[in-house]
């Protein structure tokens, strides 16, 4: 089939639009495509593939207030892939229509609008916003780096997992109740059932000890354990 090119999309997109009874032009006030039809002006701006570029040049296309779209070639594997919702999602919220041309070995090409450029009524994910804001609330302070991966993260789960840890150290073996009485909170349970990083041992029915693995691994997190360690001791004076 040889290599296609940007060009190639332009005569698909053009007679496409020439059958719905616009006129249309390129290169129009540096505009890839332009198409009119009485007062209505469309606006297409082509690209290979979806990229920054492609989309910053069609929402400047917006200030004329046409009917702005990006034109792509069709995306190997489709586009309802996870990563592409997600690409399809950002396109919506920009208010851009969004075209995918296909091109088979024989050269001959499909034009296919999968949406118009609409109004985007944005919704709120309530679920989601209590999510943030309740690990952010459950953690002591900001022990990640903005921009690291590969790296443990320090959720608010870890932290109070840390905090458990702290107290089964200082306390020796104890219950549930007796460490929420420390300040450990309510997950305390779930948290020495679910044992999700092996750090703590039931030894009795509704008492846990800190495993060895526990004791070890406290020793990557120092500002977390001294943080917990001085919490500790303040509630152990005050009472």
């Amino acid at each position: 089939m040889g290599t296609i090119l940007e060009k190639d999309l332009y005569q698909p997109i053009k007679t496409y639009l020439e059958e719905q009874g616009y006129k249309v032009h390129s290169e129009v006030k540096n505009c890839d495509i332009t198409a009119t039809k009485n007062s209505e002006l469309i606006i297409i701006e082509m690209k290979k593939n979806l990229n920054l570029t492609l989309l910053v040049q069609a929402s400047n296309r917006q200030k004329t207030n046409a009917s702005v779209y990006i034109a792509i070639l069709k995306p190997i594997g489709g586009i309802y892939s996870k990563k592409w919702r997600k690409y399809l999602h950002l396109v919506k919220r920009l208010e851009l229509g969004l075209i995918l041309v296909t091109i088979n070995n024989k050269k001959v090409a499909t034009v296919r609008i999968i949406f118009h450029p609409i109004e985007y009524k944005r919704k709120t994910n309530y679920k989601m916003k209590k999510s943030i804001i309740n690990e952010i609330n459950g953690r002591s302070a900001d022990y990640n780096e903005g921009g690291v991966s590969k790296t443990k993260l320090v959720t608010a789960y870890r932290e109070n997992a840390i905090y458990i840890a702290c107290a089964l150290k200082k306390n020796g073996d104890s219950t549930p109740k007796q460490l929420r009485t420390m300040g450990t909170g309510d997950k305390t349970t779930s948290i020495l059932y679910n044992n999700h990083y092996g750090w703590f041992k039931r030894i009795d029915k509704g008492v846990y000890r800190l495993a060895t693995k526990g004791g070890l691994e406290m020793a990557n997190f120092p500002k977390i354990v001294i943080y917990y360690k001085n919490k500790l001791s303040s509630k152990h004076n005050s009472n």
